[in-house]
């Protein structure tokens, strides 16, 4: 039975100053990658702010919000109908 490995190559360096630029380097691209992710992450999950909250969009919040409440409602009532003994 043969053994598939897989080689890879890695950098050979001839002295520590090599290995020291080659870790600032990578701990610059992780910095870089970090922010990125952050940004990302933010644009995802944190609200905007739209500035001034007009009437009409306070009460279409309103609005959609209690259609929502009253969704989960039905869907609760729905499913203990018909789950019930």
């Amino acid at each position: 039975m043969q053994q598939n490995t897989i080689e890879t190559e890695s950098p050979v360096y001839n002295n520590l100053d090599e290995i020291r630029l080659r870790k600032a380097q990578l701990l610059t691209d992780i910095a870089k990658d970090n922010n990125r992710m952050r940004k990302m992450w933010d644009s995802l999950f944190h609200k905007r702010s739209s500035g001034k909250k007009t009437p009409s969009k306070r009460f279409s919040g309103l609005l959609s919000t209690g259609a929502g409440v009253l969704d989960g409602a039905l869907l609760a009532w729905k499913l203990y109908r018909k789950f019930k003994r």
